[in-house]
């Protein structure tokens, strides 16, 4: 009698045995699956994450060439109050504009000179609109888009005018140096541009390294777990 249970015992033990391994079996494979899903997902993790540095930089190389470029170069950098002393229109300067394929025509549009001084410090300079208008004409203020309809801009060079004698003082901005006598109304690239031009780029430079830290994190606790787990059994 006493075998015959003790045989039972042993047959109820080794089945239970063979069932916990199968389970065992089953959920180490699952792992596996689960660590085989894993690594295409971490992989294209840093695939992106690469992608986004790599575009970062390329967007900083294109941003130093131009932007940092022209904002570096430029030598209109202290900012002041101009107080305008005369604005008059001299003479009608021609520009030519498209009107087809292969075919350009003449217009004129009137040029506007204005005379300011600046920080009443009694020095008298000529005030241009921007960097653009200072390369294209070095008399005029402003010079605008080309068009068949010289009335148009005509008027558009008279309000301008009307505007600056009725406003006297307006900020400008002036060559510290004194090298320029040009001083502007406006700039095209100062401080402000050249933040938000860096901003997008320093924010996906930041992404992408913060993608592949988080990915080379979730890879380290994973092993770390696994460590553990061996520790335990």
């Amino acid at each position: 009698m006493f075998f015959v249970l003790l045989n039972n015992d042993s047959s109820s033990f080794s089945i239970i045995r063979s069932i916990y391994k199968k389970f065992r079996e089953v959920d180490l494979l699952d792992k596996k699956k689960t660590v085989t899903a894993l690594k295409p997902g971490e992989d294209r993790a840093i695939l992106l994450g690469l992608g986004m540095i790599l575009s970062s930089v390329m967007m900083y190389f294109v941003l130093g060439i131009t932007i940092l470029r022209s904002y570096a170069d430029s030598v209109w950098t202290e900012e002041g109050v101009c107080v305008v002393l005369n604005s008059t229109v001299t003479a009608d300067m021609n520009c030519s504009y498209n009107c087809g394929s292969d075919c350009w025509r003449v217009s004129k549009y009137p040029c506007l000179q204005v005379y300011v001084s600046v920080n009443n410090t009694g020095r008298v300079s000529r005030l241009s609109h921007n960097e653009e208008t200072q390369d294209a004409s070095s008399e005029c203020f402003y010079v605008p888009r080309c068009q068949k309809d010289t009335a148009a801009m005509h008027t558009m060079i008279m309000n301008i005018s009307e505007r600056l004698k009725v406003n006297q003082q307006v900020p400008c901005y002036y060559d510290p140096s004194e090298q320029q006598e040009t001083v502007l109304l406006t700039r095209l690239y100062d401080y402000s541009v050249v933040f938000h031009s860096l901003l997008w780029p320093s924010c996906m430079l930041a992404g992408g390294a913060l993608i592949i830290v988080m990915v080379k994190l979730t890879q380290y606790l994973s092993r770390l777990c696994e460590e553990i787990g061996k520790i335990k059994r």
